[in-house]
């Protein structure tokens, strides 16, 4: 069997994740042309097509698929044993890697990272802001240690430390007509011009799901990858938005929105999830914090 360079194979990785080789570069911060010889020697080692390469960017061949596994694998194996030398050096250094929807990030910030930093002042948190199908890659693919997700989907590589009910809510700004109902219904917010977050997020994949139900179809006015967007839309009198509670505490604490309850099932039973993947060993910074993300996030408490 032919051998090859391991550090080789991290080119292939980078572009398949990136989607391109000019992505790939751009995050390793070299020159196109430098991924691509790597990638290159790496399958002429192989004797073998990594590769393929379309208009919409590079997919892996089946062979390239199979270094990309063992690659994985490599790169999880390496978490566990820095993960138990951590172990022995206590929580002294470090970084704490999380991936997070948006509407989590305030909280985290304000609740378990001051609560943590406080108490871990030499441990650094790496917070990144993803919609739900890139969280669950990147902690099923080992980039991150922890995620927040909302309406995540179901995947065997992932566990979900923590599971909560989150329903979805129609917010509205404090003077908006509906501000005072007890409850609304999605056929009740057609009459409304309405803001959505787009679809890569779990968010308004639940939404779309809700609409399938009840064979309604809301028209938006406003697209936004930003809730602070949506926020802003609703907060200048434009129109309505939907979000779960947990993505709106201080606006809410502020009283300058409302959170009106939908009647809808999947809106009423949807979920946040805190997650890691399954079988990994999670350093102890990061043991840590998830124990700080459970007992300093309002909704993991009232679950308890």
């Amino acid at each position: 069997m032919p051998a090859f360079q391991d550090s080789r194979a991290r080119y292939l990785y980078e572009a398949v994740t990136c989607g391109s080789v000019r992505h790939a570069a751009e995050k390793l911060g070299i020159v196109p042309s430098a991924v691509s010889r790597q990638i290159s020697l790496l399958e002429e080692e192989l004797s073998l097509i990594l590769l393929e390469r379309h208009r919409s960017g590079v997919v892996p061949t089946q062979a390239g698929q199979l270094i990309l596994d063992y690659y994985r694998q490599h790169i999880a194996h390496q978490h566990d044993m820095l993960a138990k030398v951590d172990a022995l050096r206590g929580l002294h250094s470090g970084t704490v890697s999380v991936v997070s929807g948006e509407g989590f990030a305030q909280e985290l910030i304000e609740g378990p990272i001051r609560a943590f930093r406080t108490q871990y002042p030499q441990v650094s948190i790496a917070l990144e802001i993803y919609g739900t199908n890139d969280i669950m890659r990147r902690v099923r693919e080992d980039d991150a240690e922890i995620g927040l997700v909302y309406y995540a989907p179901a995947d065997s590589h992932i566990t979900a430390r923590s599971t909560v009910r989150q329903p979805m809510h129609a917010i509205v700004a404090a003077n908006h007509p509906l501000s005072s109902a007890t409850s609304t219904t999605l056929q009740a917010l057609t009459d409304w011009p309405v803001a959505l977050l787009q679809g890569v997020y779990g968010i308004r994949q639940l939404v779309e799901y809700a609409e399938q139900t009840e064979k309604i179809r809301l028209s938006p006015a406003l697209t936004s990858n930003l809730i602070s967007v949506l926020l802003r839309f609703i907060t200048s009198s434009q129109g309505v938005t939907l979000l779960p509670q947990c993505a709106v505490t201080t606006e809410l604490a502020q009283g300058t929105v409302r959170a009106i309850p939908v009647n809808n099932p999947a809106f009423t039973h949807a979920e946040m999830q805190l997650i890691t993947r399954t079988g990994r060993q999670l350093s102890p910074a990061a043991n840590r914090f998830l124990e700080f993300c459970l007992q300093g996030m309002q909704a993991f408490r009232e679950a308890k």
